[in-house]
């Protein structure tokens, strides 16, 4: 079975490589009898041979660009409807920008309807493909058996969410970190991949050897020392290889490159999603009477305090019994809030404190700072997230939940520290559309789960080491709705 598993591998890039051939195939000769038949024929002055390939090539390229940003043609990265929603932004996205092409190159108005109609007969098109290509993948690369080797009960939530992709992960067994590592290596064996969660550094060394010796796949939860090194460049002293961690940030001319973009992104994005603005600001008003905005005390770089804004979406008097987080089913939170908060609109009035300079549009989300230094106490490395502005989205809210632990939102959060760039701020931007498309991209904490996964969330690890009395964890708990131990 292992074998057989190990040799489909090499084959995985062909598949997607003849998935992606397909669609881009036939949509290419969809837009090509679109071109010839309705558009060319009536331009002041008709293309040629090389004229018409031209069109019907740059249609392709921009199909194919738009729909890989999107992740469109990753089989396996997401299930059916993750493929199907990429596939829907790609085909939107390249039918808009090659209608206003047209339209350029027509210097008239073109009538629209040939292009809309292409439009949906792709939509129809990428459904089955996406369904077609995903059951295929899970037929030739069923989910792989896997062991996990765990040292604490975090591990528990891991597992959780490993689980939920049943498609590509099947956790068949467990072992202690405690156990001697002749057994933890013998019962690796069996499997076609590990899952190391936090053990000792010892041990992990050891491990993961082990498995390169073996070429067994390794899944590693990183601590925050490892984020940080990922982070850090390649160089050679005469024969001695070395890693260097700069830890100062963005550069002068990176640092003036970034705020510009945020000041041009924020002011397009102001000017297009007004009348969006308008319509929510009322409908709030409308619905209870009640202000249309809420600003709250937030922390941006180097610990500054600002004012974030947002559009409402709870009622007037929702933190009158001290600060919560937000549940999945919170009677706090307003018919009209829930539809703003599932398409992120409740975000859009921070444009302005982007344009101010208070945020940046991709960095770590602006925390309150009573929770900040809560977290501290069980998570001295949180202040970490200071050494940028806060942003409007970032890894965090792509990858993330409402339900992921403020400590694996510190790690994704150091993640982008370590690599930020203007390339990577597209990169997430256009991850961020991607979620208002799936729809599970916006939870609350689930009331539901085992109550020592739940204290999870906000504590991570209330050891003695953090110097934590147990009257301060029963009050951090409390007043983060957390059950009571």
């Amino acid at each position: 079975m292992k074998k057989t598993t190990k040799s489909r591998e090499q084959y995985k890039r062909l598949l997607n490589f003849l998935a992606a051939l397909v669609i881009i195939f036939f949509f290419m000769l969809g837009f090509s009898h679109v071109w010839y038949n309705y558009y060319n024929s009536k331009m002041h002055d008709p293309f040629w041979y090389y004229g018409n390939l031209l069109m019907v090539g740059i249609y392709g390229v921009l199909y194919t660009t738009i729909t890989s940003l999107f992740n469109g043609f990753r089989l396996g990265y997401s299930k059916f409807m993750g493929l199907f929603g990429s596939q829907v932004l790609g085909i939107a996205g390249t039918n808009c920008m090659e209608v206003v092409l047209i339209a350029l190159i027509g210097r008239n108005r073109m009538d629209l309807k040939p292009m809309f109609l292409l439009c949906a007969i792709e939509l129809l098109f990428a459904c089955p493909w996406s369904y077609v290509f995903t059951l295929v993948y899970t037929k030739m690369y069923p989910p792989r058996r896997l062991i996990i080797v765990y040292g604490n009960s975090n591990a528990k939530y891991l597992v959780n969410k490993m689980a939920q992709r049943t498609d590509k992960y099947n956790i068949c067994a467990a072992v202690s970190c405690e156990e001697s590592l002749e057994e933890i290596e013998r019962r690796i064996l069996r499997y076609e991949g590990v899952i190391i969660t936090d053990i000792p550094n010892d041990l992990r060394n050891k491990l993961v050897k082990f498995c390169f010796e073996h070429s067994i796949r390794t899944y590693i939860n990183p601590k925050l020392s490892d984020i940080i090194i990922r982070g850090a460049d390649d160089f050679h002293l005469f024969d001695t290889p070395l890693l260097l961690s700069r830890n100062d940030g963005l550069k002068f001319e990176q640092r003036t490159l970034k705020r510009l973009f945020d000041v041009v992104l924020a002011g397009i994005m102001l000017v297009v999603l007004l009348p969006f603005m308008l319509i929510t600001a009322l409908i709030i008003k409308l619905y209870d009477g009640g202000p249309v905005f809420y600003s709250q005390v937030r922390l941006t770089i180097n610990g500054r305090k600002f004012r974030v804004l947002k559009f409402r979406s709870m009622v007037t008097d929702a933190e009158k019994g001290g600060a919560r987080l937000a549940a999945e089913n919170d009677d706090r939170i307003t018919p009209v809030g829930k539809v703003i908060r599932k398409i992120r609109f409740d975000e859009l009035p921070q444009l302005f404190n982007i344009l101010k300079g208070d945020m940046s549009f991709v960095g770590p989300r602006p925390e309150r700072p009573e929770l900040a230094e809560k977290y501290e106490l069980t998570m001295p490395e949180f202040k970490y997230r200071l050494k940028v502005k806060a942003g409007l989205t970032g890894y965090a809210q792509v990858m993330g939940k409402y339900n992921t632990t403020p400590y694996d939102k510190l790690k994704l959060d150091l993640m982008y520290i370590e690599h930020q760039s203007i390339r990577e701020d597209l990169r997430i931007i256009l991850s961020t559309v991607r979620t208002v498309f799936v729809p599970d991209a916006t939870e609350g904490v689930d009331d539901d789960r085992p109550l020592e996964t739940r204290r999870d969330l906000i504590q991570h690890d209330f050891s003695k080491d953090n110097g934590l009395s147990d009257e301060e964890v029963v009050e951090f708990e409390e007043e983060n709705g957390l059950p009571k131990r």
